[in-house]
């Protein structure tokens, strides 16, 4: 944790956290309930977090349920990741009109204000998740004030993890469940018979200067020791594993295994794991014309490597079997992302495994590959 010590934040007096977001004009974002899902959106309160909710998860499976308290913070991770606002879904490139003389000419853009966002609620997980996509993005063109947010635009307030979902895995990556730095601040949510509270750490000079006129108290032993053992909670409390020390030599040798047709029998290659992947980050461009061709504009939208047209090649797809395309995916995931990035693409949020519609687990996948390799 941050060295800059520990305050308390009573829980009627988190508002006060999000006013002083506000006044230093940041638009603040994070999870509330729509749609019986726990999503990413502008919230303006303490009002508007998934007060007393928590998510039932299993391979395939993803269901609110009602707590028996009013805990702020007391469900994992939904089908939303902060990837939405580091590379949108979709985003128009340019747009042109044909003139009188048959040339296209390009429509220029007002200018647009960059957003400010304060992310509030951020997983362990999901902040390796936002670092390793600052990664990647950083090795192509990066997203213009128009596109996905800066990292230096955006104040993060993690949210550590006292509970532990059916699908997460992040001891097993080494990416939870608690957030040691990389933040700006980090709230971990405790509620004792009589009392309910944060502690909150300061990770950063900015985090720091946001605080100064919220006159908060320091923490007691207690409290320290009380957030301390919610967060050892939720590591003894993974409802996955996975043995990631030599996953990336495992899955080289075993590009040809059998289990690559077993689990293509039961994949739909409908690309669900990698929408809701807070890594993941392949897009594919369009060109859209009006009727009459006197309008086109280009469009970047989300893809996937589960796309039989994403390997489209000199007239014909590379990998054209289902069989290819979750190896691709897998192996790329677990093993030459490490090549391409210097970390691992997975970093254990289980989301793959509650939004596939067939329950197809990563981690059972590599257990069946690393025991029949055993076998061999």
């Amino acid at each position: 944790m941050s060295g800059r010590g520990g305050y308390i934040v009573e829980r009627d007096r988190l508002d006060g956290l999000f006013a002083a977001l506000q006044r230093s004009g940041y638009t603040v974002l994070g999870p509330t309930v729509r749609d019986q899902a726990i999503v990413y959106e502008e919230i303006a309160g303490c009002a508007d977090l998934p007060i007393g909710w928590t998510d039932a998860q299993d391979g395939g499976s993803y269901r609110l349920q009602r707590r028996e308290d009013d805990a702020l913070f007391g469900y994992n991770v939904g089908p939303h990741s902060w990837k939405a606002f580091q590379l949108p879904p979709e985003v128009r490139l340019f747009r042109a009109r044909r003139g009188d003389d048959g040339a296209l000419s390009e429509l220029a853009e007002p200018p647009r204000e960059r957003p400010r966002y304060a992310f509030l609620g951020v997983r362990s997980c999901e902040l390796h998740a936002m670092g390793i996509l600052d990664t990647v993005l950083a090795g192509v063109t990066r997203p213009g004030a128009d596109d996905g947010v800066r990292p230096e635009d955006v104040l993060v307030v993690a949210v550590q993890c006292t509970e532990a979902g059916g699908t997460c895995f992040c001891v097993s990556m080494g990416t939870g469940p608690t957030a040691d730095s990389g933040f700006d601040l980090a709230l971990t949510e405790v509620l004792a018979e009589d009392r309910h509270y944060f502690v909150l750490d300061v990770g950063s000079e900015r985090g720091a200067e946001l605080l100064e006129d919220l006159e908060l108290d320091p923490c007691g032993p207690g409290e320290i020791e009380a957030a301390a053992a919610g967060r050892e909670r939720a590591a003894g409390q993974m409802g996955r594993e996975l043995e990631a020390h030599d996953i990336r030599e495992l899955l080289y040798r075993n590009y040809e295994s059998p289990r690559w047709e077993e689990v293509a029998d039961r994949c739909l290659a409908c690309g669900n794991c990698t929408m809701v992947c807070p890594t993941c980050f392949c897009t594919t461009v369009e060109d859209v014309t009006d009727l009459a061709g006197e309008h086109v504009e280009r469009h970047r939208r989300w893809d996937s490597c589960f796309t039989l047209d994403y390997s489209h090649i000199n007239g014909a797809a590379v990998r054209s079997s289902t069989r290819s395309r979750y190896r691709q995916w897998m192996t790329h995931k677990l093993a030459t992302w490490v090549d391409q990035f210097g970390t691992s693409g997975c970093v254990g949020c289980g989301r793959c495994i509650t939004w596939c519609p067939v329950g197809i687990d990563i981690t059972e996948e590599a257990r069946a590959i690393r025991e029949a390799d055993a076998n061999d």
